[in-house]
């Protein structure tokens, strides 16, 4: 677990070596090549903004990946689930606030769709069949969430979930949660663009710069 009080932890170094440990010892669904959703929003016919709120474990990672996509404008790390007065890290990191460490994704729809982004979110972002954890990290506040906003978002998610376990296209069952956005609060400035401001981090290194590996190698098309 992170601490923002220690510049990194012993316990954070612990705890992604013995990640690596045992990673070298079983597979992985991450970084799967998936088909594109069948129910998507067209593109929109003019240039505007929507948002888009997701979680996939430590948002240190799932920022930088969706801050190297194509038409993406900004993205900011938050928490989304729990009440407005526990959303701050060392409460967050508890796990008992109902809060996941999320990122708001603000994209302009006539050049990227709801569904192109979850698409990418499936594929390098995270894991979605892990509960409760990804990687190294392990709790509730680490789960794999789409928080939607509207009947369109819902119906988006809910489809490419279907269609991605119907196909089988992880070896493991989605769990992934599509619940009702009731708001997102913005991390602490420390979080904000962690990888781009800590690129030589053992755990940015090991755990959040291949993501963004895979998004150049598997989306040359949305990466920038």
């Amino acid at each position: 677990m992170r601490h923002p009080s220690l510049s990194f932890s012993a316990l954070r170094i612990l705890s992604v070596l013995a990640f690596v440990a045992l990673s070298a010892c079983t597979s992985s669904d991450a970084a799967a090549t998936l088909p594109d959703p069948v129910v998507d929003p067209t593109a929109a016919p003019a240039k505007h903004t929507e948002t888009a709120v997701l979680a996939g474990g430590c948002f240190w990672g799932v920022q930088a990946v969706f801050q190297h996509l194509k038409g993406v404008n900004r993205v900011v790390s938050g928490y989304s689930g729990g009440a407005p007065e526990t959303a701050e890290y060392r409460k967050v990191s508890t796990g008992t606030t109902g809060h996941a460490e999320s990122v708001q994704i603000t994209y302009d729809p006539s050049r990227i769709s709801f569904g192109q982004i979850l698409k990418v979110y499936f594929s390098v972002a995270h894991d979605p069949t892990e509960l409760n954890r990804q990687g190294p990290d392990v709790g509730a506040q680490y789960r794999s969430a789409i928080f939607y906003s509207g009947d369109e978002q819902r119906r988006v998610a809910s489809a490419y979930i279907a269609q991605l376990d119907a196909t089988k296209a992880f070896r493991r069952r989605i769990v992934t949660q599509v619940v009702p956005l009731k708001a997102f609060y913005p991390a602490e400035a420390y979080h904000q663009d962690y990888v781009e401001h800590h690129p030589d981090q053992p755990y940015v290194a090991i755990n959040d710069l291949p993501k963004i590996e895979n998004l150049r190698r598997q989306f040359p098309n949305l990466y920038e």
